[in-house]
């Protein structure tokens, strides 16, 4: 067994559900200071998805399942806090009628400078547990490069034009690579292009871009999310289906907290499953990125287990027989870390 260094996974990601007031209230229970954060309605259909960060600021709102540049939400959150977030009566957070689920990763703050590409970022990044937050405005060049600040290769990039509206969310994901990309806003397949990455894999120090508006567009500004696998805390992989509900078994090394995968051989959601919804298995509650409709309960889909994910269901969006998959996913606790060992070691 790899043994993780990251013994506590809650103090880098962690999930938390709240009701909504429809007025201005703090939610706590994060357990840090967060600096980006994934909020969604999970009852009323037609709420978006709401993404804001600590380096483009608490206000500035950008969605998942739109195109749009992003929005400035007054009454949206105010303050990220030690322990969670202040907000006031948008309905992005706090309808009265509405039950909410926010997905919170720690980064660096507001960030700093970073000179590592041709052009220069600001980068908040948390290196230990492989998270960075990385802006720029585009030089319109193609094959333009993008300082990441994680000190590793990612595994994956999610970005955005955030000033920029009509644009596309381009993906990289080590499971496909960079001759390909996904687009976080569509339920549309892998898509073979130089375009968005310029068929560059990532450096331990930068990203490269193509020549398409979504990622290079002069004078506009960008934003990026980018991951690297942590051993015993993340995981980006791909798994191939089988279409029996004794499904495929994807495994991770931890029992997983949270898990968004996407097929991609064919066009289908990115569905998002957590423990915090779903404490006990099976885990079948789950919210689509590319979607404002409301949390979808329905058939057994898959079973968090101790050291990975067993799929339970045989559909074409989680498991069509020989359909290929990506996913990531974030640890609830290690399988083995450094402040425990298996039981049998001497």
């Amino acid at each position: 067994m790899a043994y993780t260094t990251i013994n506590k996974s809650n103090l880098h990601f962690n999930t938390i559900t709240w009701s909504g007031t429809g007025s201005g209230k703090s939610e706590t229970g994060v357990g840090f200071q967060p600096d980006w954060v994934w909020a969604k309605g999970r009852t009323v259909a037609g709420y978006n998805h709401y993404l804001v960060d600590s380096v483009r600021g608490s206000t500035k709102v950008i969605y998942s399942n739109l195109n749009n540049a992003e929005d400035t939400d007054s009454n949206g959150i105010s303050s990220f806090d030690s322990d969670g977030y202040t907000f006031g009566t948008s309905n992005g957070y706090n309808n009265s009628s509405q039950t909410y689920v926010g997905w919170n990763w720690k980064a660096n703050g507001s960030g700093s400078s970073n000179s590592d590409g041709s052009i220069t970022s600001t980068v908040s990044a948390n290196t230990t547990a492989g998270f960075s937050i990385v802006k720029w405005t585009g030089d319109g060049n193609t094959g333009a490069t993008i300082g990441h600040g994680l000190g590793v290769k990612p595994n994956m990039i999610i970005a955005k034009s955030h000033t920029q509206s009509g644009t596309s969310w381009p993906v990289y994901h080590s499971g496909i690579g960079a001759t390909k990309y996904l687009s976080l806003n569509s339920t549309t397949s892998a898509t073979t292009s130089n375009t968005r990455w310029n068929n560059a894999e990532p450096t331990n120090q930068v990203f490269t871009v193509g020549s398409s508006g979504d990622i290079k567009t002069n004078g506009y500004g960008f934003v990026a999310y980018c991951f690297a696998e942590k051993t015993g805390y993340s995981k980006f992989g791909s798994y191939t289906g089988n279409a029996s509900t004794d499904g495929t078994f994807i495994y991770t090394g931890f029992k997983p907290a949270w898990f968004m995968f996407k097929r991609t051989d064919t066009a289908d959601g990115w569905m998002i499953m957590d423990k915090h919804r779903n404490p006990t298995n099976v885990v079948d509650k789950r919210l689509e990125a590319d979607s404002n409709g409301t949390e979808y309960t329905g058939a057994d889909w898959f079973d968090f287990v101790s050291n990975g994910v067993k799929i339970r269901n045989s559909s074409g969006g989680i498991n069509a027989s020989g359909g290929t998959y990506i996913y990531m996913t974030f640890a609830e606790a290690p399988l083995v870390g450094t402040n425990n060992v298996p039981c049998n070691a001497k």
